[in-house]
Order: structure tokens, then C-alpha cells, then sequence
């Protein structure tokens, strides 16, 4: 094994939303990191990020329970073990309180939050023999915290994701699986970019400590970490990756 701090070499690593922004970032990262790596997306083939290269797409939905047994069965079955789960898929649909539709709340915690349970349930039973090297690492958002106008439903679903990382973390962790959320601020992304205009985008700056928006290598490099062997005695947290914005 690699002596290079925070290698993930000889690990096998799923990644759920690998093909979005943060979630190919994710993926390169852990490629780097010298992992093997598959991550799961809605995409037709063609469309994958190219910085994904090296790993191995898994097309699915991570609301869909077969899908999701499907997934990590084919990881066990390719790989030969199972060692970090990093739930990144989500989706995010603005609305006002009154204007928030069944449908949209559904939509938000079909996939935010139940795809994580999901994948949290299915990998765990692989996830108990990697024993310490075992790692769940579940994205959440700035907005679960501290909320944001006309982001109920969001809100709500990622908040939803802070209570389960904590409760299977005191769950797990008597058999050594650590299980972190990472909570992104503002990430200069396609997502955010549809959100925010250019006025918008540069009054956040100004309230922003760091004064950027964030970079999805940002959000990468802490997920790494919590991967790592380094961070085999952080468990139960919520780590924030935000510019200063929320503390």
C-alpha cells in the first residue's frame, strides 16, 4: 500500500451521481487516490464526463431498490469487496412553501433521501466485512442547516440525510465503519448556476468569508480525506464546505 497521505490504494469505492459536477470530481479523486472506482448515474454512455475515465458507470436510479441492489451487487461481483459508499445523487427543485406540489416534494425525497437510505441499507452488508476500512459518506447541503427561501423540500431532504448519518454512525461504529456527512456550501457548478444569476452570484461572494463560490475539487478533496485511513477516528460529523459561510 501507498505511504502518500490519504491513499486509497487497494480500495473499492461506490459513488452514487457520478457523472454531475461534484460527483466526477469525486470520482477523479478517488481515481487518483488510487482506488477502484464505480459510480452510478442516469446518463446514456455517450454522456459521461470524460474525467471519470478509469472508472466503471453502473446506469441506474438510486430511488429504484432493484437498481440499487443491482449496483452493489455488481460492484461486490467485479471488484471482490466493497469498501467506501459515497452518496452524492440529488436533486434540487426550487418552489415557495404554497407552491410546493406533492409531486415535488415527493421528487425530493425520493432522491435525496431515500436513495441514500437505500444504498446505506444494501452496502452496509458488505461494508461489515471491510470492517475499518469500511466508510459511508453521504453529501448533504449548507442549506440543511441554515435553510433558504423557497428550498423547503431541499431543505427537508438534506436535513433528513444529517440525522441518518448520525444515527448509523452509533450503529456502525462498534464494528469500525465510520459515517460522515460532507455539507457543501456554494459550489460553482451547473446546478448553482441555474440559481443564481450573475448579480446574484457576485452579492454571495461579497457575504462569502473566503470570498468564492466553492470548486467541486473542494468538496472532492474532503470526501477523500474521510475515505481515508487518516480519518479513521471521525465519525458521526458534519463537515462543512463552505467558504466560511455557515459555521
Amino acid at each position: 500500500m501507498s505511504n502518500a497521505p490519504f491513499s486509497l490504494q487497494g480500495r473499492v469505492a461506490l459513488v452514487t451521481g457520478g457523472t454531475g459536477a461534484i460527483g466526477s470530481a469525486i470520482v477523479a479523486e478517488f481515481l487518483s487516490a488510487g482506488a477502484q472506482v464505480a459510480f452510478t448515474g442516469r446518463r446514456p454512455e455517450l454522456q459521461v464526463p470524460s474525467e471519470v475515465d478509469g472508472g466503471v458507470y453502473l446506469r441506474g436510479d438510486s430511488r429504484e431498490d432493484g437498481a440499487v441492489k443491482a449496483a452493489v451487487a455488481e460492484v461486490v461481483a467485479r471488484f471482490g469487496r466493497f469498501d467506501i459508499l459515497v452518496n452524492n445523487a440529488g436533486v434540487a427543485r426550487d418552489a415557495l412553501l404554497l407552491r410546493t406540489n406533492d409531486e415535488l416534494w415527493a421528487e425530493m425525497m425520493e432522491t435525496n433521501l431515500r436513495g441514500v437510505f437505500l444504498f446505506c441499507r444494501e452496502a452496509t452488508r458488505h461494508l461489515l466485512k471491510a470492517r475499518e476500512a469500511g466508510r459511508i459518506i453521504n453529501i448533504s447541503s449548507i442549506v440543511a442547516e441554515r435553510g433558504n427561501a423557497g428550498q423547503a423540500a431541499y431543505a427537508a431532504s438534506k436535513a433528513g440525510i444529517l440525522g441518518l448519518t448520525r444515527a448509523l454512525a452509533r450503529e456502525l461504529g462498534s464494528r469500525g465503519i465510520t459515517v460522515n456527512a460532507v455539507a457543501p456550501g456554494f459550489i460553482d457548478s451547473p446546478m448553482t448556476a441555474r440559481s443564481i444569476d450573475a448579480q446574484g452570484r457576485a452579492d454571495l461572494e461579497l457575504e462569502i468569508p473566503l470570498r468564492r463560490m466553492g470548486r467541486c475539487e473542494d468538496v472532492a478533496h474532503m470526501v477523500r480525506f474521510l475515505a481515508s485511513p487518516e480519518a479513521g477516528y471521525v465519525t458521526g460529523q458534519v463537515l462543512r464546505v463552505n467558504g466560511g459561510l455557515q459555521v
